[in-house]
């Protein structure tokens, strides 16, 4: 299921600009360009995360935070503003933010906590995922191309199992590396390529389609 994120920012190029990262990413965007405009936004749309600026026309981001929590809403809002000040800091969390970000802010960090708090705020863990013919079982480690058995090692699951979670997505190979190796990873920078490779070779043994398909410099998507 598609994540469903509302960013609330005025300065129209940057607005513009993490819009289309996050698109980039898979998930679906509103924008708004002001207080009042991204009130009415989160009431009507009830996004899974919102990205609220603090200095907004009409409405602050402070304001509009403190009248959704008034309603009960507990979607997770995460500010982005010029302010550094522990005072500021306070300031934003009382009035119900989640977490900040603090501009200037580089495009990675902000995807990496949009990341950290859908996760924390997915319903429950899914174990089983179908992907055409494709099928895959956190639990049980269990894959299978139709009614065809496959047996991976245990990063060979790790990846496919990233790549099920996120279809139709174009996963960047830092992202994988990130998410499927760790931030420590050390090793060989073609690392991703040939686990890749392992992948087509089981799940395509029988001559299927092939379902992982390359994005040439970026990063790799499972997809028809």
């Amino acid at each position: 299921m598609t994540a469903k994120i509302l960013l609330v920012e005025d300065e129209i190029k940057l607005a513009q600009f993490i819009q289309m990262e996050l698109s980039y990413e898979g998930y679906e965007v509103a924008v708004a360009n002001d207080g009042l405009s991204g009130l009415m936004t989160a009431r009507e749309q009830e996004p899974d995360l919102i990205l609220l600026d603090w200095m907004l026309p009409g409405l602050t981001g402070l304001e509009v935070c403190r009248r959704l929590r008034a309603t009960g809403s507990l979607v997770p809002v995460v500010l982005l503003t010029a302010k550094d000040e522990v005072a500021d800091r306070v300031a934003g969390l009382d009035a119900g933010a989640d977490d900040y970000v603090v501009k200037p802010f580089s495009i990675e960090e902000l995807l990496a906590r949009v990341r950290a708090h859908l996760r924390r705020n997915q319903p429950q863990e899914v174990d089983a995922f179908q992907f055409q013919d494709l099928s895959l079982n956190r639990q049980t480690r269990e894959v299978r191309r139709g009614e065809r058995s496959i047996e991976l090692t245990a990063k060979e699951f790790d990846l496919l199992e990233y790549l099920i979670v996120h279809p139709r997505q174009v996963l960047t190979r830092d992202r994988i590396l990130e998410e499927v190796w760790g931030y420590d990873f050390m090793g060989d920078s073609n690392i991703i390529e040939v686990y890749i490779r392992y992948l087509r070779l089981k799940l395509e043994v029988e001559g299927e389609k092939r379902l992982i398909q390359t994005v040439r410099g970026v990063g790799y998507v499972l997809r028809d």
